[in-house]
């Protein structure tokens, strides 16, 4: 399960650092060859939510497989693509390949594992992502600098076999009895095509601009779609993309809200922070990517470490621990001057990789956890679904702020000031309802 999510993860930073030379090789420019990126996290996050239901509905094992052949068939497409219009394609089909795999991922590591070991699973696939995203931009870096670009693709195809085989032979697991099998499309449609619009318009914003009329069409699209969702789900019942029995779970829904506040701050320090390093310090690429190291390793440290400690401490105290750690990160980055080096980053990166690292994990656990097993593969992925549209609407956000500011480092402090303002309201949820809703009476006990 892991190699899978670190084939997952690492397809979203491995790629990046190689666009420059897919522009030469292309003969194309940035705003082309950045839909390389673009189309593969588009289509996860969009039809993740769907990728889960579907793996409840008719097997986790299934759904891997099929996904997993999707994903490594793409990879191979893709590496050989003469034009940027096939490889663009591919990344497309890839997103639906991945979004089908990482539901079934979390749906069987949870259904592995006896329920008193489920704070091991969540640290498990969380930290796998997490070293992931820390090893991607090295690996493309080093494969791009050595061979080809070309060879980040080729090198999906006997990883993603060697999961199956493993799977296939060694991971056998209990699928959950579903009554309802009936495919809602209704849901599926209106959720996919309004969240495509919302992550696309706020793709866009930086180029076009918040009053450009096809930001603003589309905005006002998804407004309308993901509205219409909820009595949408209501008519369907328990066949619904997103059952009833799910959407009232209060502990599901805080641990949904927090991970969407949460992102912005996430998703902020992977652009800002490697530009910073290159923009403002004049490191290269691949020197960028070591230097975002400190975070990204602690995050994935920690949460390998965070598995087991659920099960000892239980999930609030992690979940604020976390929080705090991520709410406190943002204001460290927003102090850096004209005047900083490398070194003032490096504090917040720590700080920020023990809080994602203790916060993703506990509350993906959580969430999973509280609903019925028989709907884990459908909550991890509205959870993941969760972190990149929160990640999205808060990079939109920020990179508006950002842009507003007269110089680099100004938009830098700005950009994080806001992050900080939204991690600290995540921080209140947590605190609050994250692994368990504070007793009003005993503000020092947890429920849950």
């Amino acid at each position: 399960m892991c190699l899978s999510v670190l084939v997952i993860a690492n397809d979203f930073s491995a790629v990046n650092v190689a666009i420059p030379t897919m522009e030469r090789d292309f003969h194309t420019n940035v705003n082309t060859m950045q839909w390389v990126v673009n189309a593969y996290a588009l289509t996860f996050g969009v039809m993740i939510v769907t990728g889960g239901r579907l793996a409840d509905m008719f097997g986790r094992r299934r759904a891997f497989f099929l996904g997993s052949a999707i994903f490594a068939s793409m990879s191979a497409l893709g590496a050989v693509a003469q034009t940027e219009t096939l490889l663009i394609l591919s990344r497309v089909v890839m997103g639906i390949g991945g979004a089908l795999m990482w539901p079934a991922i979390l749906g069987m590591t949870f259904a592995l594992l006896p329920a008193e070991k489920a704070g091991l699973a969540g640290g498990i696939i969380i930290g796998a992502a997490g070293l992931g995203n820390a090893i991607g931009p090295l690996i493309g870096g080093v494969l791009t600098d050595l061979a080809s670009w070309r060879w980040i693709f080729f090198l999906n195809v006997p990883i993603a076999a060697f999961a199956v085989l493993v799977t296939y032979y060694l991971v056998q697991v209990t699928e959950p009895e579903v009554d309802e099998q009936r495919i809602d499309y209704p849901g599926i449609a209106t959720i996919s095509i309004g969240l495509v619009s919302l992550l696309v318009a706020l793709d866009q914003v930086d180029d076009w601009g918040w009053g450009d009329p096809r930001v603003i069409g589309m905005l006002a699209l998804a407004a309308v779609l993901i509205a219409s969702f909820v009595p949408i789900e209501r008519r369907a019942g328990e066949g619904a993309l997103v059952p009833p029995s799910v959407m009232r779970n209060e502990s599901f829904r805080a641990s949904c809200v927090a991970v969407t506040l949460m992102s912005a701050t996430f998703f902020a320090a992977l652009l800002y922070l490697p530009q910073f390093m290159q923009k403002h310090l004049g490191y290269s690429p691949l020197e960028a990517g070591i230097g975002i190291l400190p975070f990204l390793a602690t995050f994935a440290l920690v949460s390998f470490i965070a598995g087991p400690l659920y099960n000892r401490v239980g999930a609030k105290p992690l979940a604020v621990i976390g929080a705090a750690c991520i709410a406190v990160a943002p204001f460290l980055f927003s102090q850096v001057d004209e005047s900083s080096a490398y070194g003032a980053l490096v504090p917040g990166m720590f700080v920020l990789g023990i809080g994602i690292g203790s916060f993703y994990p506990t509350a993906t656990t959580a969430g999973v956890t509280s609903v019925d097993e028989s709907r884990s593969s459908l909550a991890g992925g509205i959870l993941y679904m969760c972190q990149i549209a929160g990640g999205a609407i808060g990079l939109g956000l920020t990179t508006t702020i950002f842009s507003a500011q007269a110089s680099f480092v100004d938009g830098i402090q700005a950009a994080f000031r806001l992050d900080a303002m939204l991690a600290l309201a995540g921080f209140v949820i947590a605190l609050l309802f994250v692994g368990g809703r504070i007793r009003p009476r005993f503000a020092g006990r947890t429920a849950g």
